[in-house]
């Protein structure tokens, strides 16, 4: 079936659509009732379905041949150790580890929450967790002990899983150490820990309370336990403007379903085949891409303990491609220009055999065109630029792989997704014309795998995603469709800046900065100005080798802006840096950079990777005279 004819059935025909989709996994009680608003108005997938998420992607694939098919690749430089687990070693170290979690009286719809490093365990916790029914909600490891503590309070897990310790490059963080913190800080206690011993760094345990993981997997093993599609799976913690992290709420049956789909569709990714996410089981594509899509399609995933650079060098990606013939690599754009810094001209790309690969899926934050250029001249294969958020968990739109490839337009995620009816709508609320950049929302019904609520606040869920535009899910997301229908996503909402009247996307500056030959990555931020209102401001990090003159390249990266924008851009001001803050997931802070530049106070997020980076642009502007 073509693109627009799947497309357009699926926002024509949603019940019937996805339907036919839910067929494909088995279900203990296959849905009637596909489509139900709640005695909320919220809008509720396959409500009357019975399944198990662990047994869709675990035992009916050991009943059905592939047993013996590895399920998960470990692979770890930071440790030097490789390992894999077949479907039936994943399904029976689940059921057995679900065993012990029961023992330790976690029972359907308890919550476990999951503070662990990349290892094959993380995975297992997770899988036990939805054989029971269990709800869990994964913190990323490393955390600081403040913001575990918010999270175990919020979802009050009856049991926490966690780990002696996590690898970091030539580090070790003690995670049980960060953990006891956490537990002291938080006012709700959990009943039981269960603690993995790494070899690196092992822990005291404290009696009565910590469990060994070896002593628990040692369970007798368990099946798995039916629960309702829309019971909640996960609780997924996501920044908000508050401060306070939101808990997205994820069902089974929706997810399920939503999952399997896109992996054909989006992915084009076949059964028996090898599917990298290089991401973090702590994040969203970790949840979705390493831990779930693979298993449910049948695929192989890998649980990757290194970075794309440094564990050793910049040919990371290309060895695990080689190593295990990875047909698809789904990573964020931060992680290609921290190889593309360290080698600009991909000269470590020669030394390894990437034939197996088929596509090459970026997300997570915006694909900047220049460095979309230089994969797309790197690489033989598509590279393929999608976009889509914590809260809807799979991709709201992108070139679809598995349907009808279209030609990519650079700073494009192309097309919406099936079941997406993305729209742009403007200040008033009205549809925007073709090139008008407005708010991107989605017409409800979202498709199965949203979000559906927000953990213990289902009001507000209302107001931060359903109020601002009624019968709208708001993104927070700016973008455009242009004459083609593509969809251009140009950042969050509020990296629009005003000059002097009139509304530019830093987004479109970003492009022009980043094209220039010297830098290697940068942001461009709005200050306040008395005059204009805003003004941008750019801070840049030079490629490793670049030696020009920091006033030239002030110069030269203004006459680009004004060239590709025109005066009415005002872009003056760049700023060399040696770093920018991100979070750990690779965005870049832009809000807190605004914050510092216009002397405001700021809270320092618990999502961010290097609270030091802060420090040094903070003295950098201050020398500048931003401050």
């Amino acid at each position: 079936m073509s693109y627009q004819a799947e497309y357009q059935r699926s926002i024509a025909q949603p019940e019937a659509f996805w339907r036919e989709q839910a067929a494909h996994l088995p279900w203990f009680k296959a849905p009637e009732r596909i489509l139900e608003q709640d005695e909320q108005g919220t809008w509720r997938w396959f409500v009357d379905g019975e399944l198990n998420t662990s047994y869709c992607a675990l035992d009916y694939h050991v009943e059905n041949g592939r047993a013996e098919q590895p399920a998960v690749i470990y692979d770890s430089p930071v440790t030097d150790t490789r390992t894999q687990l077949t479907y039936r070693q994943m399904r029976d170290q689940v059921a057995q580890f679900a065993g012990g979690l029961r023992r330790l009286g976690v029972e359907k719809g308890d919550r476990v929450v999951i503070y662990m490093p990349m290892v094959p365990e993380a995975l297992i916790a997770i899988y036990a967790c939805a054989r029971l029914g269990a709800v869990h909600s994964v913190v990323f490891g490393g955390f600081a002990p403040h913001e575990l503590a918010v999270r175990i309070d919020d979802a009050q897990p009856k049991v926490i899983v966690s780990a002696s310790c996590g690898i970091e490059v030539n580090k070790v963080i003690p995670y049980k150490g960060l953990l006891d913190e956490a537990i002291s800080l938080a006012h709700h206690q959990p009943e039981a820990t269960v603690i993995l011993q790494r070899p690196q760094q092992t822990c005291a345990l404290i009696s009565g309370r910590d469990h060994d993981w070896e002593s628990v997997i040692q369970a007798d093993p368990v099946d798995p336990v039916p629960v309702k599609a829309t019971d909640p799976l996960y609780i997924l913690y996501t920044s908000g403007t508050t401060g306070k992290p939101k808990g997205v709420v994820r069902d089974h049956g929706g997810h399920a379903v939503a999952l399997k789909y896109s992996m054909k569709t989006v992915y084009n990714v076949e059964p028996g085949e090898v599917f990298l996410a290089a991401s973090d089981v702590g994040w969203v594509v970790g949840h979705s891409y390493i831990v779930y899509a693979p298993l449910l399609a049948g695929c192989t995933t890998i649980v990757y303990e290194g970075k794309p650079v440094k564990t050793p060098d910049a040919g990371a990606f290309w060895r695990l491609i080689q190593d295990y013939k990875i047909a698809a690599f789904f990573t964020a754009p931060t992680a290609f220009r921290a190889v593309k810094k360290e080698d600009p001209e991909g000269k470590l790309l020669a030394q390894y055999d990437i034939s197996s690969l088929k596509t090459l899926f970026l997300a997570g934050e915006r694909l900047d065109p220049p460095t979309y250029h230089w994969l797309n001249e790197l690489l033989p294969v598509p590279v393929i630029d999608h976009w889509w958020q914590t809260e809807t968990g799979w991709a709201i739109a992108g070139n679809m792989m598995g349907l009808e490839p279209v030609a990519p337009k650079a700073g494009s995620a192309t097309y919406p997704t099936p079941g997406f009816n993305v729209q742009i709508l403007d200040g008033q609320g009205q549809p925007a014309e073709a090139d008008e950049e407005g708010s991107v929302v989605i017409k409800l019904p979202m498709p199965p795998g949203c979000l559906v609520s927000i953990w213990g606040d289902h009001q507000r869920y209302h107001s931060s995603y359903m109020a601002a535009f009624p019968g709208y899910y708001l993104t927070g997301d700016g973008g455009k469709f242009d004459e083609d229908g593509y969809l251009f996503i140009m950042g969050r909402t509020d990296d629009v800046i005003n000059v002097a009247g009139h509304r530019l996307s830093t987004g479109e500056m970003e492009e022009i900065v980043a094209s220039h030959p010297g830098v290697a990555e940068c942001a461009v931020i709005g200050i306040a100005d008395e005059l204009k209102g805003q003004l941008p401001v750019g801070l840049v990090i030079t490629k490793d080798g670049w030696e020009g003159d920091p006033a030239e390249l002030e110069a030269e990266l203004a006459a680009m802006v004004r060239k590709e924008i025109g005066a009415i851009a005002c872009y003056r001001q760049t700023l060399v840096v040696d770093r920018l803050p991100k979070t750990r997931s690779g965005k870049i802070l832009r809000k807190l950079l605004r914050s510092i530049a216009d002397g405001k106070e700021y809270q320092v997020p618990s999502t961010i990777d290097d609270p030091s980076s802060l420090d040094e642009i903070e003295s950098v502007m201050k020398q500048q005279g931003l401050v």
